[in-house]
């Protein structure tokens, strides 16, 4: 009897076995996956599988990014609303996915093909109409559009651009080193039309020159007292030992300290040929609009936007606050580099951002 017991045992293992032996290794049928189907057949499949497939993803992203640089070749790119100066009659080409804003001046809407999109209304802009200032105009997908400026206009492009005055356009009237398709046109007309800057030579603006203290608070001097009319500015004593009675720029800083729009160092100097930091012309441009009785808020976040706004040092942040707030300093390839100095042309531009708001 245990002799056909036994039989019957092996008989059911042997069964078992052969069954097992039937199905694959993985499957429903048989979950166990043995060592060496892990590091050979399963491994190897596995691993061809995943290189197809990621060489196929990377063939196609790469081809489109072959496309699209191949669609916006000639385009500039403004990484982040760059103010631009446009003259009469130039014009603005905007494919898919960038925005234009207007200013200042007047511009008209041209859309080749696709669709424009006046996000501050929320409608459909159409072509032909003229562009409301402050208001964004963002194109749409497989979109090309274009900004007809009427007359002399300053705006904010935010991504692919092109300009139909390219890098041989006139000209300034006066300045040999100012052309109509730089950023800082629309600025330096203003502020040379209106007595605030003067050239550093009888036909040079000199944009790239950094400006000093000595020139900054000439040209505050000036917008107090427009073309040099007399007033009471001048009055006082000069107190700082590097300034000498009969320079150019002496008026100027004898009105700065007595009005509290400057202060000295600790050592009794001025240093008129310092370059001022951003945020130290945030502060001198902050308290020239608090003597004029400005207006002093500071709404909205934008200024907390800015990546390096921890970099503003304590006594210059509620002056750059209220600068960015108030639209007169916009930053520069998106940050505000307070530690940095300014060029002509870029202080030509704050002040005409001042003018403008306030």
């Amino acid at each position: 009897m245990k002799r056909i017991i036994a039989a019957g045992l092996v008989l059911l293992t042997l069964v078992f076995f052969a069954a097992a032996s039937a199905s694959n290794a993985g499957t429903r049928d048989d979950p166990l996956i043995t060592l060496s189907f892990l590091t050979g057949e399963y491994a190897s499949s596995l691993k061809t599988g995943v290189e197809n497939t990621l060489g196929s993803a990377a063939d196609r992203a790469v081809s489109r990014l072959g496309d699209i640089y191949r669609k916006h070749s000639g385009y500039r790119f403004a990484p982040g609303f760059l103010p631009v100066s446009l003259p009469n009659g130039g014009t603005v080409t905007l494919p898919t996915g960038s925005s234009f804003i207007l200013l200042a001046g007047s511009a008209e809407l041209s859309v080749d093909k696709g669709t424009v999109i006046n996000i501050a209304a929320g409608t459909r802009a159409a072509s032909g109409e003229w562009l409301k200032l402050n208001q964004r105009y963002f194109c749409a997908e497989n979109t090309i559009a274009q900004i007809k400026v009427r007359a002399a206009s300053a705006g904010q492009i935010d991504g692919y651009y092109m300009l139909s005055a390219g890098k041989y356009a006139p000209p300034h009237p006066v300045f040999k080193d100012v052309f109509e398709d730089d950023w800082f046109f629309g600025a330096v007309n203003y502020v040379f039309d209106n007595g605030l800057f003067k050239g550093t030579d009888v036909d040079i603006f000199s944009p790239n020159v950094t400006m000093s203290r000595a020139m900054l608070v000439t040209v505050l001097h000036r917008l107090d007292e427009p073309q040099g009319a007399a007033g009471g500015g001048t009055r006082g004593r000069q107190i700082f030992t590097d300034v000498p009675d009969d320079e150019w720029y002496t008026p100027a800083v004898i009105w700065a300290d007595n009005n509290r729009i400057v202060e000295g160092y600790g050592d009794g100097t001025f240093r008129p040929d310092d370059p001022p930091s951003r945020e130290q012309m945030a502060l001198i441009i902050y308290r020239y609009a608090l003597y004029k009785g400005r207006n002093m808020s500071a709404p909205g976040t934008a200024f907390d936007a800015f990546p390096d706004k921890g970099e503003v040092s304590g006594y210059a942040s509620d002056a750059m606050r209220w600068a960015v707030s108030q639209g007169v300093i916009n930053g520069s390839d998106g940050k505000l580099l307070p530690q940095n100095s300014a060029t002509r042309a870029q202080v030509a531009q704050i002040i005409w951002n001042y003018c403008r708001t306030l």
